[in-house]
């Protein structure tokens, strides 16, 4: 038997200075429970896009990480991000999965807020970029992770970004990026 999964049409209510229009969001509401957290006012500089393919690679079933649900937004003026990566795999410094605001914190603090399996990211590098005008990018909460050995990380009310780089393919949507330091 197949799961489906459901569309929800969720209304978020923007305020503060910079912050877009309400954007619909769609999660698996179907394949699991409720998201913890709700999709936050978006950072100025960037407008709502329908963008249904992006969407669908950044949303994630219970257990598999990605976002519990996510909102498409396209880069309309310089947009900062942040990414944690491995030292020993220079490769994973420009990667899918960023921030708007800087890490703090401990590792595992960090790693806890965010559901981030150890096998997945060391985290002991941090790199600030800005991403290109035009990019599309997914913001929302994270989804539940299931890390090897059956331990994992519950759903996360922390936004996330969801940047679809891929540097195999010269796909890359970041740039002036820092060389990375050491964090924590």
């Amino acid at each position: 038997m197949s799961r489906a999964i459901g569309v929800v049409l969720v209304l978020v209510a923007c305020g503060g200075r910079g912050a877009q229009a309400p954007a619909p969001v769609i999660g698996p509401a179907a394949v699991g429970p409720a998201c913890t957290g709700t999709i936050g006012a978006a950072p100025a500089g960037l407008a709502h896009v329908q963008d249904p393919d992006l969407l669908a690679q950044a949303v994630g079933e219970p257990g598999a990480g990605k976002l519990c649900l996510g909102a498409v937004y396209e880069v309309t003026a310089p947009v900062t991000v942040y990414r944690l990566w491995t030292a020993d795999k220079a490769y994973t410094q420009i990667g899918g999965w960023w921030s708007f605001e800087e890490p703090t914190g401990t590792v595992e603090d960090y790693r806890e807020a965010n559901a981030i399996c150890p096998e997945w990211n060391d985290l002991d590098r941090v790199s600030r970029c800005q991403v290109k005008i035009g990019a599309h990018l997914v913001v929302g909460p994270g989804q539940s992770a299931t890390c090897d050995g059956g331990t994992g990380y519950a759903q996360s009310a922390v936004n996330q970004v969801f940047i679809p780089n891929d540097t195999r393919i010269d796909q890359v949507f970041v740039e002036d990026c820092t060389p990375g330091e050491p964090w924590p």
